[in-house]
C-alpha cells in the first residue's frame, strides 16, 4: 500500500533556500514550535498562520538549496506540510526531509497549478490534480519505509525494539 497524501496546494518560486526557509536569526530559539512561527519569513512570513495540516508545497526548481540546515524540513513538517512538490531538490535538503519523515516528488505541477487548488498524492498511482493523473517514479522502499515510520530515527527505534 503506498503513501497517501492530500491537501492544498501553496506555491513557491525557484530557489528557496534553506535562509528563506528558517532565517538566521532564528536559529538561536533552539524550539521547532517558536522557529515555525518564522518559516518562509523572507518571502512569504504569513505562510506559518495559513498552512493547515496535510497541505502541500509546490516549488519551482533547486527548492531547499543553500546551507545544510537539518532544522529546515523538520519546521516544514511540523506547520503541517505532507509533501513537497518541486521541479528538483537540493540533494542535501532532499535527504535532511526523508529523515525527518517527508516525502518529496519531482514533478513539473508547478507550471500546471494555481495556489489553492486541490491536490491528492498516491504513491502508487501518482498524483491527482484537476481531473487526471499524473505517474510518479517508485518511492524506493528503503525511503518509504523511513517515511512511513515518521524519520530515520523513528524507524530505528521501531526496527530495533525500542519504539515508545
Amino acid at each position: 500500500m503506498g503513501l497517501k497524501f492530500e491537501g492544498n496546494i501553496w506555491k513557491l518560486r525557484d530557489d528557496v533556500d534553506t535562509d528563506i526557509i528558517i532565517p538566521t536569526q532564528y536559529i538561536v530559539l533552539f524550539d521547532v514550535e517558536r522557529m515555525s512561527a518564522h518559516a518562509f519569513e523572507p518571502l512569504r512570513p504569513e505562510l506559518p498562520s495559513v498552512i493547515q495540516e496535510g497541505d502541500v508545497i509546490v516549488a519551482g526548481k533547486n527548492f531547499g538549496c543553500g546551507s545544510s540546515r537539518e532544522i529546515a524540513p523538520e519546521i516544514i513538517k511540523y506547520l503541517g506540510v505532507s509533501c513537497i512538490i518541486a521541479k528538483s531538490f537540493a540533494r542535501i535538503f532532499y535527504r535532511n526531509a526523508v529523515n525527518n519523515g517527508m516525502l518529496l516528488i519531482e514533478s513539473d505541477l508547478y507550471d500546471r497549478c494555481e495556489e489553492g487548488d486541490r491536490v491528492k498524492i498516491d504513491t502508487d498511482t501518482g498524483i491527482e490534480y484537476n481531473g487526471s493523473v499524473e505517474p510518479i517514479s517508485p518511492i524506493p522502499p528503503n525511503i518509504a519505509e523511513i517515511i512511513e515510520a515518521g524519520g530515520l530515527v523513528k524507524m530505528m527505534k521501531k526496527r530495533n525494539g525500542l519504539e515508545v
